[in-house]
């Protein structure tokens, strides 16, 4: 081929590869009333397909390579494995009874769970399928996290209003500490340093130093036109550039904006009812929440901050992930 037939060829393949839509993500959303997940395509923004699973799905967490999806399905007492690939339900792990929420340790293996009517977090190796321990905790346990340098998994125990930390090369229990009423979430800085507790009943948002167990700081939310009561924190997301925190406000119908360096509230948008839970795009350019009463799904403009779009799922969508 001539030389410049060559360089026009190339430059017209790298112009159709620039404008060719990357690869879309897919984000699975639990349907807590209707026993399945919606799979929705975040390049079309519409839900493509509904997955049948356990009863009563809600917490989601991804294996590290986004292989695997696992499902706490609370009414069938198991956490489900679905390959993704075939989009099949492929194991059913030892769960304890009742499970609610969980995190996957950084080494890939053992997942954390919360089981809610036992008082228990039971660590499960994931690929064995055996219990490696069961850890007593307080009353009405359910959020869980692990530290991304792996070395503590905090739960939250809504009635005993604590969180617990649990040291992950023993699995023991080895210190308290007292939040506000009804603590439902945890999250972890991406450095391990701070985290963050969401208090429903208590209407607040503490962020604890890691190191020391104690509370930085105490967040409060005031919506004009709603009432304090409505104002339930729940889910909590926070920017990997250390930029904002996202809080879920459940049947205040709004997400926080917070700095998370200040700790300062900048912004309230209104979302769809009962916001619950949310999860980033893997370019974070894009927030999903979850709309338990309303059934469905709000997309958020993470840099103008700004609802975009509602995409319909199903009854009561509870917890939300997006694979690449």
């Amino acid at each position: 081929m001539p030389r410049h037939r060559l360089a026009t060829a190339i430059a017209g393949a790298l112009c159709c590869a620039l404008l060719a839509p990357a690869h879309a993500a897919t984000a699975y959303v639990s349907n807590e009333k209707d026993d399945n997940l919606s799979v929705i395509d975040l390049e079309r923004m519409e839900t493509v397909a509904t997955i049948d699973v356990g009863m009563r799905p809600r917490g989601l967490a991804l294996s590290h390579d986004n292989t695997l999806l696992y499902i706490c399905a609370s009414d069938s007492d198991t956490v489900q494995v679905l390959d993704l690939a075939t989009q099949q339900i492929i194991k059913q792990l030892p769960s304890g009874a009742d499970p609610e929420q969980f995190a996957l340790h950084p080494n890939n293996k053992w997942l954390y769970i919360s089981n809610e009517d036992d008082a228990l977090v039971t660590v499960v190796d994931v690929e064995s399928e055996q219990v490696l321990a069961q850890i007593d905790v307080g009353v009405e346990p359910e959020g869980m996290a692990v530290s991304p340098d792996g070395k503590w998994a905090v739960n939250t125990s809504e009635t005993t209003n604590m969180l617990h930390w649990i040291d992950t090369a023993t699995n023991q229990l080895v210190d308290n500490t007292l939040v506000d009423q009804r603590p439902r979430h945890v999250e972890f800085s991406l450095d391990s340093k701070r985290l963050w507790s969401s208090s429903e009943i208590g209407g607040t948002v503490s962020v604890v130093d890691v190191d020391s167990r104690q509370i930085l700081k105490t967040i409060n939310f005031q919506i004009k036109g709603v009432h304090p009561d409505k104002v339930q924190p729940v889910g909590v997301r926070l920017s990997a550039d250390g930029k904002y925190a996202f809080v879920a406000l459940g049947p205040a119908n709004h997400v926080a904006v917070v700095d998370a360096k200040t700790y300062e509230v900048l912004d309230y948008l209104l979302v769809g009812r009962r916001v619950w839970h949310m999860a980033f795009s893997p370019d974070e350019k894009l927030l999903l929440t979850t709309n338990g009463v309303s059934g469905d799904v709000s997309v958020i403009d993470v840099a103008a901050l700004k609802v975009t779009k509602s995409i319909k799922v199903g009854r009561y969508p509870w917890g939300v992930v997006v694979k690449p």
